[in-house]
């Protein structure tokens, strides 16, 4: 571990840095100092195919490069989509990490996925345990996807000496998020789920499954500020766990998010539909000692600022 980078004097590309997670690590880049920022559009880079990828290099001429982009959705998603989102998950990382290496690049940084835990992982998950199982079928094919790429920065960093980093933020959530019915993950399905039942007066939200599984979320400021930290601190491709290390029932979610949206009529639960993974949460002891990092949004926070969020921009769609 090492303190390697002054942004100012770095050229960093973040894939994925105009989505809802890559937007705040490009603000907060920008924060530190950075001011060569490369953001590939997916228009003109696929970053999926060996020459998308080689063009990016090309064009940016990146030292660092914060790879946040993937293909992924929810349950819902993840069930029609498993061979896409193996394939798109596998190329993106394989092409990029290999031009890294051809391109001598100075950190390379792996955005991971809590999917990638065995689905009877032990609470809370420990990075130690990641291959002790399978994961949870509706999203193994993206979970395994993902950790078959910190088994490739390993292998490069033992053969090549490839600087690298790995994290695995849980469930994220806050402004900007995707709300997207399609695709969208818990918590904003939930928030515009219960205000548009609030605006056409409706008695009850019908929600997916039993409500029991618990989840852990983090806000998406502090994901950004623990991906950073890694890119700063660490040169070997170790996972490092970011979360709040604190569960919450999906029913107890849903009953917070109908109260800060202003819905007043049921939750009435659809035990037909799957619930996913039983329990999730993390052990974040690796972040505390390795990154000097720990989250620091509570959830009542975090989700109130991302309701006011979502209903400003309805108000500006709405004028």
């Amino acid at each position: 571990m090492s303190h390697t980078i002054q942004w100012s004097e770095t050229s960093v590309v973040v894939t994925g840095g105009t989505g809802f997670l890559g937007s705040v690590v490009c603000r907060q880049l920008a924060q530190r100092g950075a001011e060569v920022i490369g953001v590939p559009n997916r228009r003109e880079f696929d970053l999926t195919t060996q020459a998308g990828v080689a063009a990016m290099y090309d064009t940016f001429e990146p030292d660092v490069v914060l790879h946040l982009a993937a293909e992924v959705g929810g349950i819902g998603a993840n069930r029609r989509h498993p061979g896409r989102y193996f394939y798109a998950n596998m190329a993106m990382g394989l092409h990029l990490v290999e031009e890294a290496r051809l391109r001598g690049l100075k950190k390379f940084v792996q955005v991971g996925t809590v999917c990638s835990y065995p689905k009877k992982a032990r609470i809370p998950f420990r990075e130690e345990d990641l291959w002790k199982g399978y994961p949870e079928e509706t999203n193994a094919p993206y979970g395994i996807a993902k950790k078959s790429l910190f088994v490739m920065l390993d292998a490069y960093r033992t053969e090549y000496g490839l600087p690298s980093a790995v994290v695995l933020p849980v469930n994220l959530y806050g402004p900007g998020d995707n709300f997207d019915p399609e695709s969208s993950h818990v918590i904003p399905a939930l928030i515009k789920k219960f205000i548009e039942a609030r605006e056409r007066g409706t008695d009850a939200v019908r929600c997916w499954g039993t409500g029991t599984v618990s989840r852990e979320f983090l806000y998406v400021d502090d994901a950004a500020r623990g991906i950073l930290a890694a890119a700063e601190r660490i040169v070997d491709p170790e996972p490092i766990n970011l979360g709040t290390g604190k569960e919450v029932t999906i029913r107890d979610l849903a009953r917070r998010i109908r109260s800060l949206c202003g819905f007043e009529g049921e939750i009435e639960w659809d035990p037909s539909q799957p619930d996913g993974q039983p329990r999730r949460c993390l052990n974040t002891t690796r972040a505390r000692s390795w990154l000097d990092w720990t989250a620091e949004t509570s959830l009542a926070d975090g989700l109130r600022r991302t309701v006011e969020w979502y209903e400003q921009v309805r108000r500006e769609q709405a004028a």
